[in-house]
């Protein structure tokens, strides 16, 4: 936007200071609007996709997993990252599955959260899932998990007591109750 220039920043010059295997942490010179010159350091992310799958009881499909960046197990929605080629949806079915071991009769792509925009890139985009069908995980070697589920009430008030920490599954609670009462149309399509 024309009204944000005196805002933007020049990228100078980019290195990479580290690369995982999926991951880079990065460090730039910029230009600030007044002319100084900064650094930034970030973490480059390939993006992410979530599913917030709702079961025919009412109740919210979760997992437990740990994670070792904070050190505790989470109760979180489904969710992975994207792989080179993939199609957003494409990303969430496969996910689902793995993860789970549901499948989605329909789908609708909710929105998209910037986790932490002050030290990453990444972006993780919601997909809501209906019509769940059970069966076999397809976990990725080393990754353990519990598939759980809990009705959104009590997913509300875990949330409102704190208990629930994890921004994708904040944000997929609160495009939930915002979808129910009719303030945010979903597009619903077949798988």
């Amino acid at each position: 936007m024309a009204a944000d220039e005196h805002l933007v920043e020049t990228p100078l010059a980019s290195r990479v200071l580290a690369k995982g295997v999926f991951l880079e942490v990065r460090i730039d010179d910029v230009r600030l609007p007044d002319g100084h010159i900064a650094t930034r350091e970030y973490i480059k992310h390939p993006g992410a996709v979530a599913v917030l799958g709702l079961l025919d009881n009412g109740h919210v499909l979760l997992e437990r997993q740990y994670r070792h960046p904070v050190r505790r197990v989470m109760l979180e929605i489904p969710a992975g990252k994207i792989d080179p080629g993939e199609t957003l949806l494409g990303c969430a079915q496969r996910e689902l599955l793995e993860e789970t071991g549901y499948t989605a009769a329909e789908w609708a792509r909710a929105g998209s959260l910037h986790v932490a925009v002050g030290c990453s890139d990444e972006v993780i985009h919601l997909y809501v899932a209906r019509g769940l069908v059970p069966g076999r995980q397809q976990l990725d070697h080393g990754e353990l998990l519990d598939v759980t589920s809990l009705p959104e009430g009590e997913l509300d008030a875990m949330a409102a007591r704190g208990e629930i920490t994890d921004s994708k599954t904040l944000f997929a609670l609160q495009w939930l109750q915002r979808w129910r009462s009719g303030a945010w149309p979903l597009q619903w399509g077949a798988a």
